[in-house]
């Protein structure tokens, strides 16, 4: 019976985080332990403008960068006592569970399925779904009653479309490069999206606007191991959170990058 429960707890697991089975968890770092080897390790974004992403001289920056960076500095007392590692959207929390990062800070929103096996810290940046349009038509929310509207296929996005604008003729592409070929033919209006992601694309193509829309917001967060290890851990990230906020650092990092 107990080898049946522990099989079922790795199945659901291992279709959760993919890779993941039992007997592969390894213990993170508490911050003791982060003191001690003087070097933060976070997993981070290096595709996704302007949160994480490679610029032309090959080195990584952007929002989530920043926000790294400063972290070293409050723990460590250095911005340059820090290591960053580069994953996919599918093992952001795989290699925090596994202990190869202590922290990740890339592009997490913080959902009750994740609070059960991760702990997050206060968000950092509300995210939401919202359009970009080169069509003079388009200037509100009411005007795309009715029109085209490229999307995602398998996002998250389309059931915040389909409840909020139910009016609206959903068109499915799988990649951004399929969204900018309907939208430069004129085969749609707009393209939704989560506002993080659609800012790089403004940047990477200025003749698109984002809308003035902000729809179903999801809170961004650093994400740490559970356990009353890393309470210490916990509580100074939440704190340093805080401290940007009150101090403006934190705003003004979001507006250099686009993000409000």
């Amino acid at each position: 019976m107990i080898i049946q429960k522990i099989s079922c707890f790795g199945l659901a697991m291992g279709l959760l985080w993919g890779n993941l089975t039992v007997g592969e968890f390894v213990s993170a770092a508490s911050l003791t332990e982060i003191e001690e080897r003087g070097k933060l390790v976070v997993a981070v974004k290096n595709n996704l403008r302007p949160l994480g992403f490679t610029d032309n001289q090959g080195n990584l920056q952007g929002l989530e960068i920043d926000i790294a960076r400063k972290l070293a500095e409050e723990l460590l007392g250095s911005a340059d006592a820090l290591t960053l590692q580069p994953v996919s959207n599918q093992e952001r929390l795989r290699v925090l569970l596994e202990g190869e990062v202590d922290l990740t800070i890339a592009k997490v929103s913080a959902t009750s399925a994740r609070a059960r096996i991760v702990n997050f810290s206060r968000y950092y940046y509300l995210d939401s779904t919202t359009f970009v349009t080169q069509n003079p038509d388009i200037e509100q929310f009411s005007d795309l009653d009715g029109n085209k509207i490229a999307v995602l296929n398998n996002s998250s996005t389309i059931a915040v479309l389909r409840h909020n604008l139910p009016t609206a003729n959903l068109v499915g592409v799988d990649s951004y490069l399929e969204a900018l070929y309907l939208l430069e033919a004129g085969e749609a209006v707009a393209f939704a999206g989560d506002r993080t992601v659609l800012t790089g694309w403004v940047a990477q193509y200025p003749q698109y606007s984002l809308m003035p829309i902000n729809l179903a917001s999801q809170a961004l967060c650093i994400v740490m191991p559970k356990g009353l290890q890393y309470a210490d851990l916990w509580l100074r990230v939440d704190r340093a959170i805080t401290s940007w906020q009150e101090s403006g650092w934190l705003e003004e990092r979001l507006s250099y990058w686009g993000l409000i």
